[in-house]
């Protein structure tokens, strides 16, 4: 499974502003600069974060970004949904019932196909791993070190 890289962006952001705590709203061009990231890329994806709240925006020149909701309550499939949108990965489109598979074929294609049910479950299975990991979980197996080196480095801008 292939995902754009707006989704380890938005993901390392949202861990960010778990350690921040309530030190927000942190503006755009700070989260950019501290990634090495383009401002508008990444407030085109840390906008879609707010759409689907998770994330709050507060505009204006002391605007910027926060947590809409403790990050125990935000999941790594909220933020992939929300970066990636909610499509399926597969898309079976039964090419078995075409050409001459399809036209000397009898009543085999009455159930559904297999590799369109294996792919189904092994998609469940990923969004079942995804549903069970928090951006609190991220933020607390990650070093200590880095997030108090983010916390120092933000109070000093």
């Amino acid at each position: 499974m292939k995902m754009g890289e707006g989704v380890e962006w938005s993901l390392h952001c949202c861990v960010t502003l778990a350690w921040l705590d309530d030190r927000w709203p942190v503006p755009i061009a700070r989260l950019a600069t501290w990634f090495d990231l383009p401002v508008e890329y990444l407030k085109k994806r840390l906008q879609a974060l707010v759409r689907a709240g998770i994330l709050t925006s507060t505009p204006g020149v002391r605007g910027g970004f926060g947590l809409a909701r403790p990050p125990e309550r935000i999941t790594l499939l909220d933020v992939v949904t929300a970066v990636e949108g909610g499509v399926d990965p597969f898309r079976c489109t039964e090419i078995r019932q075409r050409g001459g598979s399809g036209r000397s074929a009898g009543a085999e294609f009455t159930r559904p196909c297999g590799i369109s049910l294996a792919m189904r479950r092994a998609e469940l299975a990923w969004r079942r791993e995804l549903a069970a990991q928090t951006i609190a979980d991220l933020a607390a197996e990650a070093p200590a070190s880095a997030a108090e080196r983010t916390r120092r480095d933000f109070a000093n801008p």
